[in-house]
């Protein structure tokens, strides 16, 4: 008969509870019924050894937690600043917040540890700022200039300066192949630490809107106001029901994507055309979308033509997807896809994969710490190391 793991039933149901799984999913998972999975975490019967072991994997917690006397206290939750009406937090993005944190805990406790100067930046500013000075603050200490752009990825440059001043950077779009993270649910999130502030972005949605997620969640860290963020892009209607916070972060994000005096100097006949407009807010780095709020916001364009330019952007946008979906899946028959080690470095972000790595070659961590830290086996680590420079 196997051997019964005594664990402490409460501890065991906080754990699933606190992944967001029903006993009907988890159950699932080490193919028992959801009342034996009940009795466990009644205290009526016990698992195996390796059915505890198989639940901590699928809980992501370390197996023995569920040996503790009594619940332990976990991270604390970040702030929620979404609508209320938003899409409650499913496994995988609860997954992700808990694994940023933990990066995001080891890191400051390291750089603190080694007394490194706090970054002046975090928490510069208030809600009460003016968004714009916020935005040109954002740009200085960045060193960014939205109108010359040294590649046509704006996204990837706006990533390394800011990796560059000490902000990590985590994108990703899946926990893994069988748990992806969803939009609806969160877009992004920040942790405004003033020795490792980290930003998390959703992945999932193309690149404008992945760069404006980005700069909208670094004016959280200029403000120091962690917490999850969704429905980030701007808009021109429902802005009663956005928070305060959010609506602020995302005027900080149109002032540094689309400053006053570049959208102004934008020749006419960029907003007679949904195609020119396009073309505008690719340079940017944005969205046809973002531009013409930024437009209409500005009193560039009224009401009726901001109308009729997105109906037609819109139009034009599916179509733009499409092209994109076949081109990806073009690339993926000749490639085979992404390389998963590129997609785990940008996951763990660059500079913290940097960081533990050059801590594991020093001698600084032990093996299995930095293969935790990293989500990666140490005999890999030349293969996630290679993608920094590529």
């Amino acid at each position: 008969m196997a051997d019964k793991a005594f664990v402490t039933p409460n501890v065991l149901k906080w754990a699933r509870e606190s992944a967001r799984m029903s006993l009907e999913t988890a159950a699932a998972k080490i193919n028992v019924s959801p009342d034996k999975l009940n009795e466990w975490e009644n205290g009526e019967a016990q698992p195996t050894i390796r059915q505890a072991e198989t639940l901590a994997k699928a809980y992501k917690r370390p197996f023995a937690l569920f040996f503790l006397p009594e619940v332990p206290r976990d991270f604390l939750p970040l702030q929620d600043f979404r609508r209320q009406s938003a899409k409650e937090l499913g496994t995988g993005s609860v997954f992700i917040i808990r694994e940023i944190q933990q990066k995001q805990a080891w890191i400051s406790d390291v750089n603190e540890s080694n007394q490194e100067e706090p970054l002046a930046f975090v928490g510069r500013f208030t809600i009460k700022s003016n968004p714009q000075t916020v935005a040109k603050d954002i740009l200085s200490v960045l060193e960014i200039n939205p109108a010359h752009y040294s590649s046509d990825k704006p996204i990837k440059e706006w990533i390394d300066k800011a990796e560059a001043k000490g902000i990590f950077i985590s994108r990703t779009s899946f926990i893994h192949s069988r748990l992806k993270l969803d939009s609806e649910e969160m877009q992004g999130f920040a942790i405004a630490d003033r020795f490792a502030p980290f930003v998390f972005i959703n992945s999932e949605d193309w690149d404008a809107p992945q760069l404006f997620t980005l700069v909208h969640e670094l004016a959280h860290i200029w403000i120091a106001a962690s917490g999850i963020s969704s429905d980030i892009e701007p808009q021109l209607h429902d802005i009663n029901k956005l928070d305060p916070i959010e609506l602020f972060c995302n005027e900080v994000a149109a002032n540094a994507l689309m400053p006053a005096e570049i959208v102004s100097h934008l020749e006419n006949p960029i907003f007679e055309s949904s195609v020119n407009i396009f073309k505008s807010a690719k340079k940017l780095g944005v969205s046809s979308f973002a531009l013409l709020v930024r437009a209409f916001n500005m009193n560039i364009i009224n009401q009726p033509v901001y109308t009729k330019l997105k109906k037609q952007a819109d139009a034009d946008f599916k179509a733009y997807l499409i092209k994109e979906a076949e081109k990806k899946a073009k690339q993926k028959e000749k490639t085979g896809g992404p390389n998963p080690y590129l997609l785990r470095l940008n996951k763990n972000s660059r500079l913290f994969t940097q960081i533990v790595l050059d801590a594991f070659r020093g001698g600084r961590i032990a093996p299995t710490e930095a293969s935790n830290l990293l989500n990666t086996q140490v005999n890999n680590f030349p293969k996630l190391e290679a993608c920094i420079y590529s």
